[in-house]
């Protein structure tokens, strides 16, 4: 999963990279210039396989991981300079905006006041205008190729007007209710405005805790139409401070502050909620380890999760769900009181569930 971070010039898009990934890339009081995107890659927390490892003591213990990646800041009404920015969130799953709510005259803002609802606006339509552009000159290319006598994707045409009069509108995409066919024949156009959007509101040390925090979160929400659960305030200075930081050093720290989960938790869960994602969970001594796939999923596609070759000789899954396996305390134990059950192929894949896919090939 690879969740890009956006924002305006100077909002604090790298510190909060940074708070997320445990990473120290350089931060300034100036606008950045960089020639490549920053990536970090960290592990989704999970106490079950935490549990589960401890249970089985696997050589291996593998977590499920999210990609984070910070380029430089979108500019309102840069045309060139945003198309290079929205280029590189193109392949991200979701997109994690970053809204400057501090208040420090060294760090200069580019539109000189601090004002989170209005660069909220401003970062929404600048993914519009790149969509429309984008819709637009499909469209003239397939005019043009209808003069040269070129027959046209009259099913895409329809939906790409239908996806232009909806941004029109100046409302996002991941708005306008489209099936899973029309989704499937614009995915290759890779629209930013569809993407699934997180909101960071980066606050100072000196509001946390404040309850107008809240009400400007609230406000930002519902201008937006954004729902609340997706719009986190957090101080990135200091979740940065708490991201370098060894494990237990970092509970003291939070504990002093009175913050009962770091940001990065926070965030991954958020991401997960609005990438309508879940995780199952394989054991064994070799290895415990958790995998992430579509809420909905089957227990086919989770096998092809994990290898095309047990999707393809799939036979039967033998699912036992983690709540369960933890109060009986064995395998022996969760078959012994029912819960260990055989599913076929249709099968919808809970959260929590331990799998073990018996394949032929």
């Amino acid at each position: 999963m690879n969740i890009a971070i956006s924002g305006l010039s100077n909002a604090g898009k790298t510190t909060i990279f940074n708070a997320m990934t445990g990473l120290n890339m350089e931060t300034t009081i100036y606008p950045t210039v960089i020639e490549v995107p920053h990536k970090g890659s960290v592990k989704v927390p999970d106490a079950r396989i935490d549990w589960l490892s401890g249970m089985f003591k696997p050589k291996k213990t593998t977590y499920s991981t999210i990609e984070y990646t910070d380029f430089v800041g979108i500019t309102k009404g840069d045309i060139a300079h945003n198309r290079k920015v929205l280029d590189a969130l193109r392949d991200a799953d979701a997109i994690v905006d970053v809204l400057r709510a501090f208040d420090d005259q060294a760090v200069m803002h580019p539109d000189n006041t601090v004002d989170p609802i209005r660069d909220a606006q401003t970062l929404e339509m600048e993914l519009l205008f790149s969509d429309l552009e984008l819709i637009e000159k499909r469209l003239t290319r397939m005019d043009d190729a209808a003069k040269r006598g070129k027959k046209p994707d009259d099913i895409e045409k329809k939906i790409l007007i239908k996806c232009k009069d909806f941004l029109e509108t100046e409302r996002p995409l991941r708005y306008l209710p489209l099936s899973a066919e029309e989704l499937k024949s614009i995915r290759h156009l890779q629209f930013v405005s569809i993407k699934p959007k997180i909101t960071v509101i980066n606050i100072s040390e000196a509001d946390m805790g404040d309850k107008e925090v809240d009400v400007m979160a609230d406000a930002i929400a519902k201008k937006l139409g954004y729902k609340r659960e997706h719009v986190l305030t957090l101080c990135g200075k200091i979740e940065m401070e708490i991201g370098q930081l060894q494990p237990e050093e970092a509970r003291d720290f939070l504990n002093a502050l009175g913050i009962k989960e770091p940001a990065c938790n926070r965030l991954i869960n958020v991401c997960y909620e609005a990438l309508e994602l879940i995780s199952f969970l394989t054991v064994g001594e070799d290895e415990v380890k958790s995998w992430t796939i579509k809420s909905g999923s089957s227990a086919l596609q989770a096998a092809g999760k994990i290898h095309s070759d047990i999707e393809r000789g799939f036979i039967r899954a033998e699912v036992v769900p983690y709540d369960a396996f933890k109060t009986t305390g064995s395998m022996a134990e969760a078959r012994k009181h029912g819960h260990v059950t055989l599913q076929g192929k249709t099968y919808t894949v809970n959260d929590g569930d331990i799998i073990n896919f018996r394949f032929n090939v």
